[in-house]
């Protein structure tokens, strides 16, 4: 319990008036506002009905509801405050994860003025709340429906039902702008009178391998999130979209010892958020060539490393595993970029520290080159892009390889 300012303005004005008041009266006031006080705190004590509206489950970096109602118990006021845990953002009413995992809202704390706003009592209003973040599944999502309905769409280029090999007939529609014109009908469109389009289905019944690199490269930060956090991202949509493709997915998250291991399966891809969404990357060496070998006795699959191509001699583990894969299954290591790693790059400026940070930079990035040049010639493809840009690009490589019968 402590006073509320209310309580302490009328005190120093007792005070005040002993100057012009007998001492008795100013004392008898003085008691009757203790009295009034102890009264006040009374009904203060009593704890408010505080209720905290937060979704249990989040979507990293994506804002979500939140909100806090509280009704005093005997008049008065009341005052909430959430203690934000670290890696969340709580704004009025909204609550956005920026890291993956499980995280706990510790209790709101309330604090009750009483109906003569003269004391005033701090409550701990409720227990602690869980709330497990998942990789980012509204992008997963989007990406899955945009391929279902055949408006997938990558740096410009159309991946609307492939046209290579291992596709099948699907249906004739209303043709769209983006379509391929070599998926025009002719005699559809003669006959309709307007220009018609086939769509095709991408063949089904593959597999697909998510190989996570959970090790200490894989702790690094990269904007307001770490390389695993972007390696998960794009394996959710890597995921997502296999299970609506048809295929199955299986993966394997690993560090110096394989941590889960998940056997390809049809609709596999929820099985992979859930069991991957809480991993955290340890402060260990990655033992690439354990997790390949725990993968290579699958049928023939598109296996997607997902790790971060440091410099080359953090790659040299790698390359040297990649042979194991490369002998049955169609192998691609996918490393997240780092934006602000370029931006400084190509910085230019009269700041005296501009030109060395550059240098740095280039040199990092030229590293980054050659270990990827090394992957390369140890038979996987690469792909490098920046974290918001994985997971299309990814998918974009998926779809190829499936139109392309590679798998």
């Amino acid at each position: 319990m402590s006073p509320a300012p209310r309580a302490v303005v009328v005190l120093a004005a007792l005070a005040l008036s002993a100057l012009i008041l007998p001492i008795g009266v100013v004392v008898l006031l003085a008691l009757a506002l203790v009295g009034a006080v102890i009264v006040d705190a009374r009904a203060a004590r009593r704890a408010p009905t505080v209720t905290r509206q937060a979704p249990e489950v989040l979507s990293r970096g994506i804002s979500a509801p939140f909100g806090i109602t509280a009704t005093p118990a005997a008049g008065g006021t009341v005052v909430t405050r959430q203690p934000v845990p670290a890696n969340v953002r709580i704004e009025p009413d909204s609550i956005t994860a920026l890291r993956r995992g499980r995280h706990v809202l510790p209790p709101v704390a309330s604090r009750s003025t009483g109906p003569l706003k003269l004391a005033r009592w701090d409550h701990a209003a409720t227990g602690e709340a869980e709330v497990r973040v998942f990789p980012d599944l509204h992008t997963a999502r989007r990406l899955a429906l945009a391929v279902a309905r055949g408006r997938f769409r990558d740096q410009g280029n159309v991946a609307r039902g492939p046209l290579g090999l291992g596709t099948e007939f699907e249906l004739i529609r209303d043709y769209v702008p983006d379509d391929d014109v070599r998926q025009v009908n002719w005699r559809a469109t003669a006959r309709m009178g307007r220009p018609m389009s086939n769509q095709y289905r991408l063949e089904q019944d593959r597999d697909l391998i998510l190989l996570i690199d959970a090790g200490r490269l894989s702790t690094a930060p990269l904007a307001e999130a770490t390389i695993l956090d972007a390696e998960l991202d794009a394996a959710s949509a890597l995921a997502f979209v296999a299970d609506e493709l048809g295929d199955r997915t299986g993966a394997v998250a690993f560090d110096d010892d394989v941590r889960v291991a998940l056997t390809p399966q049809r609709k596999g891809g929820q099985v992979v958020v859930r069991a991957l969404f809480d991993l955290e990357a340890a402060p260990v060496d990655s033992d690439f060539e354990l997790a390949f070998r725990r993968a290579e006795a699958n049928k023939r699959a598109l296996v997607v490393v997902l790790c971060d191509l440091l410099e080359e001699a953090a790659a040299r583990p790698l390359v040297r595993a990649v042979p194991v894969l490369t002998r049955r299954h169609h192998v691609v290591v996918a490393s997240p970029s780092d934006p602000a790693l370029e931006a400084i790059a190509n910085q230019e400026g009269e700041d005296r520290l501009a030109r060395p940070r550059a240098t740095v930079a280039r040199d990092v990035l030229a590293g980054r080159a050659r270990a990827a040049a090394q992957v390369r010639a140890a038979g996987a493809r690469v792909i490098e892009a920046p974290p918001d840009r994985l997971p299309a690009t990814l998918v974009a490589t998926y779809l190829r390889a499936k139109s392309r019968a590679i798998l």
